[in-house]
């Protein structure tokens, strides 16, 4: 990949892409700092990349999830589909 220099300004980004693009580039810069590598790293395999995607998406999940609960009223749904009830569910389907 050739590098280039993006310009981004907030005459001509609306201020959501302007908001993203500064929080991917702070990302980045923490990113590099926690791991001294970037995603230019060339050590990772495919099944290596597609790992790392899983488990920040499994994160991502659990995050939404808790949101989810938060702003919902408790219903007596939420606190009886315990995983061991859903799997007993459909193992006697």
């Amino acid at each position: 990949m050739s590098s280039s220099s993006l310009t981004v300004s907030r005459e001509t980004t609306d201020s959501v892409v302007y908001s993203v693009v500064g929080k991917f580039l702070a990302r980045s810069a923490f990113g590099f700092q926690k791991y001294g590598t970037n995603l230019d790293r060339t050590d990772l395999s495919v099944l290596d990349w597609i790992q790392h995607a899983q488990e920040e998406h499994m994160d991502a999940i659990l995050y939404l999830e808790k949101l989810k609960q938060e702003l919902s009223p408790k219903t007596s749904d939420q606190s009886t589909q315990t995983p061991e009830k859903l799997i007993e569910t459909e193992s006697s389907s």
